[in-house]
């Protein structure tokens, strides 16, 4: 069975308005995929304010509790967008990151993803369903809710494809795809067609921020075919794949850490 990922981030669902037209968009790759999970970032800046919030109270407000309060924004997200959904008779299911099986290393705010069991997550595709995924955010062993750092959520989605054996991952972002220089200052800049995941990763590491280097480097362990467009446009944009060589499948960010459990 085809299986798709798709990624949207925080511009994406910076509106309630806009989770209709995500829905749209995710209704119409259901057309051509037998399986869509999807995974959603906060809304626009709900991290960040989650962040202030907490330093209006403490400080330096302590780990755990700081991951209980930030997991919150991606709650909302799934939950509204599987509404959206649900107005356009499209069956769809939140699942927040401990509920996918997304299993981490313990420290909190920057935690590694060392095993993926998508259990329920298979359940509900195998039903038909569009299975919606908080991103940034996953549970460790000992039980805690962690969340995975600035960029959490693109390594959400690659580890998902990982597990799910996806045939890619879709990244919907605010810019036409990965470029050769920031759009918002010279909008005139070469958008990349295709790259190696070591090209992507050298323009990454120079200081782009359309992925975050530690998903590319998950997707090329795996072999893993990203592709990063515009939600506005949906055309074009930049396929990433190639070079660097798979390791394997189900290899995740932690060094020596088990393969996916389905």
């Amino acid at each position: 069975m085809s299986t798709l990922v798709m990624k949207f981030g925080g511009a994406s669902v910076a509106t309630p308005e806009q989770f209709a037209q995500i829905a749209q968009i995710i209704f119409k790759r259901s057309q051509e995929y037998s399986r869509i999970a999807v995974v959603v970032s906060a809304m626009g800046n709900t991290t960040d304010q989650l962040l202030e919030l907490a330093r209006k109270v403490h400080l330096n407000p302590p780990r755990r509790e700081q991951d209980m309060l930030v997991s919150v924004g991606e709650r909302i997200s799934i939950s509204l967008l599987a509404m959206a959904l649900s107005l356009i008779h499209k069956e769809a299911i939140s699942f927040t990151g401990s509920q996918s099986g997304i299993i981490t290393t313990s420290v909190h705010s920057d935690a590694k993803i060392i095993e993926v069991r998508p259990r329920r997550i298979l359940a509900e595709l195998n039903q038909g369903k569009i299975v919606i995924v908080a991103g940034f955010q996953g549970v460790s062993k000992e039980g805690e809710i962690t969340t995975l750092g600035r960029g959490g959520s693109d390594t959400t989605a690659v580890a998902l494809g990982v597990a799910l054996k996806a045939d890619k991952v879709e990244f919907y972002k605010d810019v036409e795809g990965v470029c050769a220089e920031d759009p918002k200052k010279n909008p005139e800049t070469a958008v990349f067609e295709q790259l190696s995941y070591e090209e992507a990763l050298t323009i990454v590491d120079r200081g782009a921020k359309i992925l975050h280097p530690r998903c590319i480097r998950l997707a090329a362990k795996n072999n893993l075919p990203l592709h990063v467009l515009s939600f506005k446009t949906l055309t074009g944009g930049t396929r990433i794949g190639g070079a660097l060589g798979a390791e394997g499948p189900g290899i995740y960010e932690e060094e020596g850490a088990g393969v996916a459990s389905v």
